[in-house]
């Protein structure tokens, strides 16, 4: 069996919903590398985690992409977020003209036969200010083209349809390392 390495409990409880499977999950101390892709991270983080626990695991991290910034913050949000929380961060928008943004979901499986990642993204724009009371993370400043509502607007079922980890784990499920 697979474990999810994260100390975000919200993650474990969206990604098991959206797999409908129970997922076992760890928190690891791990470093997480700078970097503004968000593949190069989980895959940093794949590898030391399953160097540590020398079974197959599961880490998965997201970024939130400002075209305005050629790509900033990306995996650096969380960073962002914990500087200027996400009313600051719209603030720091509020200059740009294009608020276009992409948020991009990656999860790497490591086990003895190395990292393999699995992608989703979803296009969208960041609103004026914060909306919404769900969700975790940037969930009130991320609005999907198409939605016009913020992923913290969104019930649970509205937001896995709109999700960029949905398809990340729908890619992971269908390359069939989950099974058995």
């Amino acid at each position: 069996m697979v474990t999810f390495i994260t100390g975000n409990l919200e993650k474990v409880r969206e990604c098991a919903r959206m797999l409908h499977v129970e997922l076992a999950h760890e928190t690891l101390p791990l470093e997480e590398i700078q970097a503004l892709d968000v593949g190069s991270v989980v895959t940093h983080k794949a590898r030391a985690a399953y160097a540590a626990l020398r079974r197959p695991v599961l880490v998965e991290d997201t970024g939130l992409a400002f075209a305005s910034w050629n790509g900033l913050p990306g995996a650096l949000i969380a960073w962002f977020l914990d500087s200027v929380g996400v009313h600051g961060v719209c603030r720091m928008l509020e200059a740009e003209t294009n608020r276009a943004a992409t948020a991009t979901s990656v999860f790497a499986y490591c086990d003895d036969g190395g990292v393999r990642t699995f992608a989703g993204t979803v296009d969208g724009y960041v609103p004026d200010r914060p909306r919404g009371t769900g969700g975790f993370g940037w969930d009130a400043i991320f609005v999907p083209h198409g939605s016009g509502r913020t992923f913290a607007e969104m019930d649970a079922t509205e937001k896995d349809r709109w999700s960029m980890r949905r398809r990340a784990l729908e890619s992971l499920h269908a390359s069939g390392l989950l099974a058995g």
